[in-house]
């Protein structure tokens, strides 16, 4: 689960970078203040992480996000505030490698697999259950 977390993490981390990286590029007010030394990308995602916990939303619009990361890095005087270890869920696509991949398709054939093998056995196991119950003779409502 702890892996999990962490791809959401990076994912969120890598799209804010990939975002500031392109507003830098046709911005050089702002590429001179991303350009700052004494700041990272891990110390603004711990401050985009309290404001949204100081907020008490769980969802937010992109331009929300990405603001409170611009506001970041144009800001000299900023509180961080403290890193906060929680799971970060990003509603972008994210690529999957050509191991997990296929990964996925052997465990999906494999479920597959498990699932028809359950279906086959379960005829045999109710008729079993049927066979060894005692045969009860009923008659019918036209013997006399």
């Amino acid at each position: 689960m702890a892996q999990n977390s962490m791809k959401g993490t990076m994912a969120f981390q890598d799209t804010i970078r990939t975002y500031l990286d392109n507003m830098a590029k046709s911005d050089v007010l702002f590429a001179v203040k991303y350009a700052n030394p004494s700041k990272s990308m891990d110390d603004c995602v711990t401050y985009i992480l309290n404001q949204v916990q100081k907020s008490g939303c769980n969802g937010f619009e992109d331009d929300e996000i990405f603001g409170m990361a611009v506001h970041f890095w144009e800001e000299n005087e900023i509180e961080v505030g403290k890193p906060i270890n929680c799971q970060v869920v990003v509603n972008h696509t994210v690529e999957l490698t050509e191991e997990e991949k296929e990964q996925a398709r052997q465990d999906a054939i494999a479920k597959l697999r498990d699932e028809e093998a359950s279906k086959m056995r379960r005829p045999s196991q109710s008729k079993k259950a049927t066979e060894n119950r005692p045969q009860v003779e009923q008659r019918s409502l036209f013997d006399f």
